[in-house]
């Protein structure tokens, strides 16, 4: 009885080690990255390539691409979902014009601070809302980067009145861009990697894009010299991968928690440098000759009032959108209370 209970116990053990083994096997995916890979949000791909082949021996290797190269940036979504590339790199608000609850992602206006919006993405509802919505594409999502809070653009005239805004043609991702279309701005969603051109070439009068390092590596400070803040447009952001459902349930379940680890490695990476490295990127664009300015408290105060307009809205037609503004809203105030007890004061 023993021993037949013995022989029973390794036999399991053999299967699952066999049948662990044979869903853990190597794999390579091709990644179609929305950003340049000589840029930081590119490296940032290229960094969790590095790590993931280092802590996996070799047996799961990502390959990016540049925009374009194999898949142009705002088709990544659909892409993926299709199974012609099996992974993408990018930011969800790319797609808010497939995936409506994306603008919710990235791109909010007047967003909860950053600490808040991350412990709703990877602890709160929020990365489950997101996911239950791209299921319907066949996509898995891990949140694998932090975006601080953007500045609010580079403009080539002086914002004092929010009648500056009319007739301005500018490039702003997401919903921000609807609420500048009240004020009678012209708006156009332009990829990371022809912003430049557009701005250089007067297809736009203004932009935003994204952070200072960025902004300027890019060189958006060789044509425009006033630099706005704060960034009322995006509150915080976050990069994702995105894996073909199919490949991801591929790779096995060591292989997956290997994704998930480098990522949550990757964004608290992020965390620690990227605010200290932003200012520095701001001092020498101020030494450079750009001019910091903030927006006139009026005008933020209307470009609030406008947003509220648009946010009702977006809560109207999209239902998908409410329920996830709902439950970030909910994790704010939530998490608000905590600090609101625990202030000490100045």
């Amino acid at each position: 009885m023993i021993k037949r209970m013995l022989v029973t116990a390794v036999s399991s053990a053999l299967i699952s080690v066999c049948t662990s083994a044979a869903a853990d096997t190597s794999a390579k995916l091709d990644v179609a990255s929305a950003y340049s890979l000589r840029n930081i949000f590119g490296k940032g791909i290229e960094n969790v390539a590095r790590e993931l082949d280092t802590i996996s021996d070799g047996e799961l290797k990502l390959k990016a691409y540049e925009p374009g190269e194999i898949v142009p940036p705002f088709e990544i979504l659909n892409a993926v979902s299709s199974g012609s590339v099996a992974a993408g790199w990018s930011s969800i608000s790319y797609f808010s014009g497939t995936l409506p609850i994306a603008k919710l992602y990235g791109a909010l206006p007047f967003s909860p601070p950053a600490n808040v919006v991350f412990s709703w993405t990877t602890a709160g509802e929020g990365r489950n809302l997101l996911q239950k919505s791209l299921d319907k594409y066949n996509v898995k999502v891990v949140p694998c980067s932090y975006l601080p809070q953007e500045p609010g653009g580079w403009f080539n005239k002086e914002i004092n009145t929010v009648e500056d805004f009319k007739g301005l043609s500018m490039r702003i991702s997401g919903l921000g861009a609807k609420v500048l279309n009240k004020f009678g701005a012209s708006t156009q969603l332009v990829p990371g990697n022809e912003v430049y051109l557009a701005l250089e070439r007067g297809r736009v009068d203004a932009a935003e894009f994204s952070i200072p390092e960025v902004d300027s590596a890019v060189g958006l400070n060789e044509i425009a010299k006033n630099y706005y803040f704060p960034g009322w447009q995006q509150g915080a952001g976050w990069l994702a991968l995105l894996i073909n459902k199919a490949q991801w349930e591929k790779l096995g379940p060591t292989q997956q928690e290997r994704i998930e680890t480098v990522c949550r490695s990757n964004i608290q990476t992020d965390f620690d440098v990227v605010i200290p490295n932003q200012m520095r990127a701001l001092e020498k664009l101020q030494s450079s000759g750009v001019s910091i300015k903030r927006f006139p408290e009026p005008v933020l105060s209307a470009l609030r009032e406008g947003w509220n307009e648009v946010l009702q809205e977006e809560m109207k037609t999209n239902p998908e959108f409410k329920e996830a503004y709902t439950s970030l809203i909910d994790h704010e105030n939530l998490v608000k209370n905590w600090y609101e007890m625990q202030y000490i004061g100045q």
